[in-house]
């Protein structure tokens, strides 16, 4: 080999010492390159003409709205940053043993969500096809420079509903933390924002989906992305069952107390702040000043009606002022308003959170009594919720305000409630889209979870739920100097030999929040 490298260096050398070789090389490979550019040329400038005058058209090309564009991207990292929140409340709501369980989800859901949602969940989503389902746009492929006449450019059209559909698969996890195994976990999550987040949600936010073409009305996601993850963390609860020593109050027990309730509440409030991504976001347009000051206010007053009136429920009940109801008093409020939030007044808001609140509340009453195990009452705050934000929109809606568009509000054709004198025939339809969705949503999402029970991957072992999901599932404590202070008191006073320290401590660390 190296004799073969030497002779041909010594060979290339020589002929290029040549000059009669080194001129001929040189205008050969001139005259190429000067052929290719004139073929570029060609292509560029004469190829265009020649369609032109062959066909007539005129090249159309899609107007950006760069103010739109700006304000749909902040609302996406708004919408995004909620991730943040979700964990927070999530982790902080749970035992302390299944915290970096619950961070490790949220990471993986994220990914998975913006891979799957890029290959084929926004075309089953937002492009056309059948009222079903979208059949164009696989991999964003041939799709125009705009969606649709939002003035959005699709990339950033993308990036914010993928903040949505990822806000959907996070829900789901939080009926189903201390006991679900972090395969069942990816295999969910691929089929949550995979299949069914896009293909329902189509139903009611595609262009041409059976429940938009029918007048189905939802803003910015009450049904489309909080009741469908409410129903899918039902569909899970109740194919996990109960954890381990999970005593319900009928039984003369309880829900396990929460480990962190500051984490729980600061996760709370950063969900309050992505709100406001998420639902003045939605009109896709800063040009609608009106609109969003709206939505944004509305969005505040059902949370703080529904904060307080939770807060003020769970006094008369216990004489306690609880802060966990009260956080999942105001994010009842906020799942609410997501739907008719830019079409109801401020008063309207003010009563739908209180409503939402008290939904809330018998909510998680509902599900003790039914001894289903929700540990951040995930169903309450965003299946039941989220339907009667659905069905208030039917009796809310002012009949002043239209939807918005790139430029400002269209009032052409505007949307009036049971309440404002526009009858049944709105709340009607309402309760239809919300129905189908939920229970659509709960059948498939149901028959996917017992499917998962029945191979064995949903739920983790008996043993590795007493020893705690992040030891099992992770080889890690998210407070390993914590752990170590409940175990050691435990072995503090026993003679026992160095074998039975280490099976002693093994017992003690399996038996930590016990």
């Amino acid at each position: 080999m190296t004799t073969l490298v030497r002779s041909t260096w010594k060979r290339l050398r020589t002929n290029f010492n040549d000059p009669i070789l080194r001129r001929n090389v040189s205008l050969y490979m001139g005259g190429k390159l000067l052929g290719l550019a004139l073929v570029l040329v060609i292509m560029l400038l004469v190829i265009p003409k020649a369609v032109h005058a062959a066909t007539g058209a005129t090249v159309q090309t899609p107007e950006i709205n760069a103010i739109n564009t700006v304000w749909t991207l902040i609302a996406a990292f708004l919408v995004f940053c909620m991730q943040v929140g979700f964990v927070m409340l999530e982790a902080g709501f749970a035992r302390s043993r299944e915290a970096v369980n619950i961070l490790v989800e949220g990471i993986a859901d994220t990914c998975i969500c913006g891979i799957l949602f890029w290959a084929w969940g926004f075309a089953f989503m937002f492009e056309p096809g059948t009222p079903w389902i979208g059949t164009t746009g696989f991999f964003l492929n041939g799709l125009g420079p705009t969606y649709l006449t939002t003035g959005v450019p699709v990339l950033a059209y993308w990036v914010f509903q993928f903040a949505f559909a990822d806000t959907a698969s996070t829900i789901t996890s939080g009926a189903m933390v201390g006991r679900c195994g972090f395969w069942g976990d990816i295999i969910y999550s691929i089929g949550v924002t995979g299949f069914i987040y896009p293909i329902v949600g189509h139903w009611a936010w595609g262009p041409d989906g059976w429940l938009a073409v029918m007048g189905f009305k939802d803003f910015a996601g009450s049904t489309v992305v909080h009741s469908i993850g409410g129903a899918i963390s039902l569909a899970g609860a109740i194919a996990l069952g109960p954890r381990l020593g999970r005593v319900f109050k009928r039984d003369g027990g309880g829900p396990p107390p929460a480990h962190d309730l500051i984490i729980g509440a600061v996760g709370g409030l950063i969900l309050w702040f992505g709100w406001y991504g998420f639902n003045p976001g939605s009109t896709l347009s800063a040009l609608d000043i009106q609109g969003i000051g709206r939505v944004s206010f509305n969005t505040t007053m059902a949370a703080c009606s529904g904060g307080l009136v939770a807060l003020f429920i769970s006094y008369a009940r216990s004489k306690k002022w609880d802060l966990g109801l009260t956080v999942n008093g105001f994010l009842g409020g906020l799942v609410a308003i997501t739907c008719p939030c830019y079409w109801v007044s401020p008063t309207g808001a003010f009563f739908i959170g209180i409503v939402a609140a008290v939904v809330v509340v018998f909510g998680l009453d509902l599900l003790e009594y039914l001894r289903i195990d929700d540990p951040i009452g995930a169903v309450p705050v965003h299946l039941l919720a989220g339907i009667w934000g659905t069905l208030s929109l039917g009796l809310f809606a002012t009949g002043q305000f239209g939807a918005p568009t790139p430029t400002g509000a269209d009032t052409s054709s505007v949307i009036t409630g049971l309440f404002y004198g526009g009858g049944v025939s709105l709340l009607g339809t309402q309760v239809v889209g919300s129905l189908s969705v939920v229970i659509a949503t709960l059948v498939i999402s149901g028959l996917m979870m017992f499917v998962l029970k029945k191979i064995g991957v949903l739920r983790i072992s008996e043993k590795h739920e007493i020893e705690g999901m992040d030891i099992a599932e992770h080889g890690a404590s998210a407070y390993p100097e914590y752990a170590l202070a409940g175990v050691l008191p435990s072995l503090i006073g026993h003679e026992l030999s160095n074998g039975a320290v280490v099976a002693g401590f093994s017992d003690a660390v399996a038996s930590v929040e016990e």
